[in-house]
């Protein structure tokens, strides 16, 4: 592997974040038009800690992930972090992108005195259950999922 970093994404990076989303295991070949994901970055920007990380190598980005550190009224007020959407280009898979991508936001969310790091992943993912594994993470409980009638949008 050349020499990769991880930083937070600017809006100049959206249109390569979304294109690792469509891949078969996250969006299967759809993506936000980049006016509607310029909007939604724009909300995520003004969360205090969320931030979308980018994996760039070569000035191009290889991975995405998305980390929110939230405050807590139980746990005696310990923070927590969720990850979502993490992903790597399938000419990077097995290259420890999705590995340091990880380790960097159990880093941040460690940094923030997180009491814990949870992500949830499809069934399917079992490659990546494995490098979650590796990492320390353990099946915890069970993670239900519901679909929501559509809202009105404001």
């Amino acid at each position: 592997m050349t020499s990769m970093a991880i930083r937070p994404a600017s809006i100049a990076d959206l249109p390569g974040v979304l294109a690792l989303y469509a891949q078969p295991d996250m969006d299967d070949g759809a993506i936000l038009a980049l006016e509607e994901a310029e909007t939604i970055f724009a909300r995520m920007c003004a969360y205090p800690d969320y931030a979308l990380m980018v994996a760039i190598e070569d000035d191009a980005i290889v991975g995405s992930l998305a980390l929110l550190i939230m405050d807590n009224l139980g746990h005696l007020g310990a923070k927590s972090a969720i990850v979502e959407d993490i992903v790597v280009a399938p000419a990077h898979h097995g290259k420890g992108i999705g590995t340091a991508l990880v380790r960097d936001a159990m880093a941040r969310a460690s940094a923030k005195k997180c009491y814990k790091l949870v992500l949830s992943s499809n069934m399917k993912r079992t490659r990546a259950h494995a490098l979650y594994e590796r990492l320390g993470f353990r099946a915890h409980g069970l993670s239900f999922w519901g679909e929501l009638p559509p809202g009105e949008t404001t």
